[in-house]
C-alpha cells in the first residue's frame, strides 16, 4: 500500500535561529503541494553521531536520504530540489 504523504527529515540544533526561520520556509514548501507532507524534526543534540555530522550544517532538510538544503533554507530551493528527485 502506498502512503499518501511524504516524510522529510528536518535536523535542528538548540537555540538555532536559522532553524526557526527554516521551519517557516518548510511550512511554505508544504503549502505548495496537494499531498500531505510529514516533517520529522530531529534534534541533533540528542544523538552524538548526528551532532558530529550536522553540528556546523543545521538546519538540514533531507528527503529519501538526500539533503535538499542546509544552512539558509528557502522554500523555492526546497521545491526545486524535491521536484528534481521525483
Amino acid at each position: 500500500m502506498k502512503d499518501d504523504f511524504m516524510t522529510i527529515k528536518f535536523y535542528v540544533g538548540l537555540n538555532c535561529g536559522l532553524c526557526e526561520d527554516a521551519k517557516i520556509q518548510i511550512d511554505f514548501f508544504k503549502e505548495s503541494y496537494n499531498h500531505d507532507i510529514k516533517v520529522d524534526t530531529i534534534n541533533i543534540e540528542e544523538d552524538d553521531t548526528l551532532h558530529e555530522k550536522f553540528m556546523l550544517r543545521v538546519p538540514v532538510v533531507e528527503y529519501k536520504g538526500v539533503v535538499l538544503q542546509e544552512g539558509h533554507i528557502d522554500f523555492v530551493t526546497l521545491i526545486e530540489a524535491y521536484d528534481d528527485l521525483n
